[in-house]
This record gives C-alpha cells, structure tokens and sequence, in this order.
C-alpha cells in the first residue's frame, strides 16, 4: 500500500520539469557522442578528416584517420560517462566540446559548426548543474519540487 507521501514525491518527481530536462539531457548527451564517435570508424555522416586542423597532427604525429580513430574512441568514453557518471562525464563533453571548437577555430574554416558545438557546450554544463541537483534530491530522497514547495498546514 502506498502512502500519500510516496505516492506525491512520484508524482513530482514524474512531472518536475528539472528532473525531465536532466533525463532529457543525459540522454541526447549519451548518445550523441556515441553514435559520432562510432562514426569516425564508418565515416557513414562524413569525412571527419575534412575537419582535422593540420596543426592537430604536427603536435600528435598520426595520421588523420589515425587522429580520428583516436578521436571516436574518447567520444564513445565520453558517451559512456555520461550514462554512468553524469556530473563528471558532462564536464568531458564540455571539455571535448570547447576542444572541437579550438581546433575549427584553428582551421579557419567550419564557423557554423563551431557555433553549433558552442551551444552543444552549454547544454553540457546546464546537464552537470542538473546532474548536481538530481544527485541532492536523490541523496535527500525529495524531488526538488518538495524541497522548495511551500508547506500548507
């Protein structure tokens, strides 16, 4: 039998916005860089090289599709981190983020993608303060709704 209690922290932690937008974010975080970090061994999306400053390679002597096996393998790490351990792993993807903008940058070339992963950045770090939260409320056994919704007596 479930008391009146449990029945309203399910019912606000099924309809928190902050715990949707987290679930929301870890997932797309989780996947995204799995699925383009298993492409840089496929090449199915595109040529990943095309987007390799050649300084990249003067200061990590590979070869490019070398680089980009390299590359896939920490995006899927990443992936994983997120999954796994959301508070740390967002703090890789926004750090591997802010390095794919350097190296475009670096490039000259590719602004629009640069942009687009400024924002990918963002979401990152917005997913690590939810991820914050989420691990509070879960310690404290309370959706943050509860902990901050006025008592009514």
């Amino acid at each position: 039998m479930k008391t009146a209690s449990a029945t309203r922290t399910h019912h606000l932690t099924a309809v928190d916005p902050a715990r949707q937008a987290f679930l929301l974010l870890r997932t797309v975080f989780t996947v995204a860089p799995i699925l383009f970090g298993l492409d840089k061994f496929t090449n199915v999306l595109t040529d990943w090289t095309i987007y390799l400053a050649p300084q990249a390679t003067a200061v990590v002597p590979l070869q490019p599709e070398t680089f980009m096996y390299v590359v896939g393998v920490v995006e899927v790490v990443a992936g994983i981190a997120v999954a796994v351990r959301p508070r740390f792993g967002s703090l890789l993807v926004a750090a591997w983020l802010a390095g794919i903008i350097i190296n475009l940058l670096v490039l000259g070339s590719f602004f629009d993608v640069a942009l687009r992963d400024f924002g990918l950045l963002v979401g990152a770090l917005a997913l690590n303060r939810l991820a914050q939260w989420n691990s509070s409320a879960q310690r404290n056994g309370a959706s943050r709704q509860e902990q901050t919704a006025p008592r009514t007596t």
